[in-house]
């Protein structure tokens, strides 16, 4: 799995993962960025909306390619792969005319360097840990909410110093150095990646589809109302009458109830049952957009885009933590980058919605309403996932 002659270091890969994936995170505070684009470049609402679906599709894209160049290429130049896209993709967005060199550059170039780190991440540390796994996990999807906590606050100080270009290439410069720091500790990690090259596949009784697709849908519903949120949380809170401070540190505060559940529903699934969080997730988003729907105004939106944030963030946890229950090791990259699918649609879909709904009645109430409606589903379907003992007697059954 790993060198015989080096002992995989857990700590350096996990802390190589946190260094590469935090500054990624701030995609998650992209809505900091939607007044001062509207204003600067004289874009829609809906077309912002169409910038971070661009790179959530970039997203997408990174985190299927990246698994096929397990084995081809060392981890370290994976890395510093990921850490360059990113790089560029900020630096174009910093110098952008309008929304084509915009799109192009934060939604194709840094989405797609974050979509490969995001796997890659989790394929190396899930090769490096073996006990605590869905604890880990949960830390492991934790990193990008817990970016846009830091991120949230930065920009919206150096937006109001330096303007949103500047605070653009600045970013651009935290990605390199970052990306060269992760490099560095994932080259001494002692990990590699030929176990989980492209040429291992699952067997016929591993593919498990109707567990991939029940998953996938549990993901698909609870991300399509916490995208919505993280893209244009800020954006929220204002039409609901919060003012500018209030949106951005709302904006820090829902990030980082994020950032808590996806650990915390990645740490329950070493004690509870996948089934039972994934639906009681929904349940708590579900109380959220209901509350807002009946109580609308600038607190209660903050309260209750968390408490969508919150089940979002445990469905996540649950999800990274489910795939190392339900496929080995070894296949980690793979199905993940896969059931991700789900959380690049959910990008595309809600948020778009939203984003033009918003254009077309001045609020968010309806697209609140098909949030709901996401969640309500979800609890249904997540109570038909399989238990973790049932899984794991399935695996062991079918590799004797």
């Amino acid at each position: 799995m790993n060198d015989p002659e080096v002992r995989p270091s857990p700590w350096r890969a996990i802390v190589a993962a946190t260094v590469l994936n935090l500054p990624f995170g701030s995609l998650y505070a992209f809505s900091v960025f939607l007044k001062p684009l509207e204003a600067l470049l004289g874009v829609s609402r809906a077309d912002l909306a169409l910038v971070f679906a661009l790179a959530s599709a970039g997203f997408g894209s990174g985190m299927l390619l990246v698994p096929h160049l397990f084995g081809v290429a060392s981890i370290s130049s994976l890395v510093l792969g990921c850490a360059t896209a990113g790089t560029l993709g900020a630096a174009v967005a910093a110098t952008a005319g309008g929304l084509v060199q915009l799109a192009v550059g934060y939604g194709v170039l840094f989405g797609a360097g974050g979509g490969a780190a995001y796997i890659l991440a989790q394929q190396t540390v899930n090769l490096a840990v073996t006990r605590r796994q869905g604890l880990v996990n949960g830390y492991l999807v934790g990193l990008y909410p817990a970016g846009a906590v830091v991120a949230a606050p930065l920009f919206g100080w150096a937006i109001q110093a330096s303007g949103v270009r500047a605070t653009l290439g600045g970013f651009a410069l935290v990605l390199a150095v970052t990306g060269a720091i992760a490099a560095w500790l994932i080259a001494h990690s002692g990990v590699t990646l030929a176990a989980a090259a492209g040429t291992i596949a699952p067997d016929e009784a591993e593919r498990r589809p109707a567990v991939f697709w029940r998953l996938s849908i549990v993901f698909f519903l609870a991300a399509s109302a916490g995208l919505m949120v993280l893209s244009q949380a800020a954006g929220i809170i204002t039409a609901y009458g919060g003012a500018s401070a209030l949106a951005v540190y709302g904006t820090t505060f829902i990030a980082g109830a994020i950032a808590v559940a996806r650990v915390g529903g990645g740490w329950t699934v070493d004690w509870l049952t996948i089934p039972a969080v994934a639906a009681g997730a929904h349940a708590v988003a579900l109380s959220g957009n209901v509350a807002l729907t009946l109580w609308p105004g600038p607190g209660v939106s903050v309260v209750a885009l968390a408490l969508v944030g919150l089940g979002y963030g445990v469905i996540s946890g649950v999800t990274a933590a489910a795939v190392a229950v339900y496929w080995r090791r070894a296949l980690y990259g793979r199905m993940a980058s896969r059931i991700n699918m789900a959380w690049c649609a959910a990008a595309i879909v809600l948020p778009i919605t939203a984003g033009y709904l918003f254009d077309l009645t001045g609020g968010y109430r309806p697209a609140i309403l098909i949030a709901a409606g996401g969640n309500a589903l979800g609890i249904l379907v997540a109570l038909g996932l399989p238990r973790q003992r049932a899984a794991q007697a399935e695996t062991e059954l079918a590799h004797g």
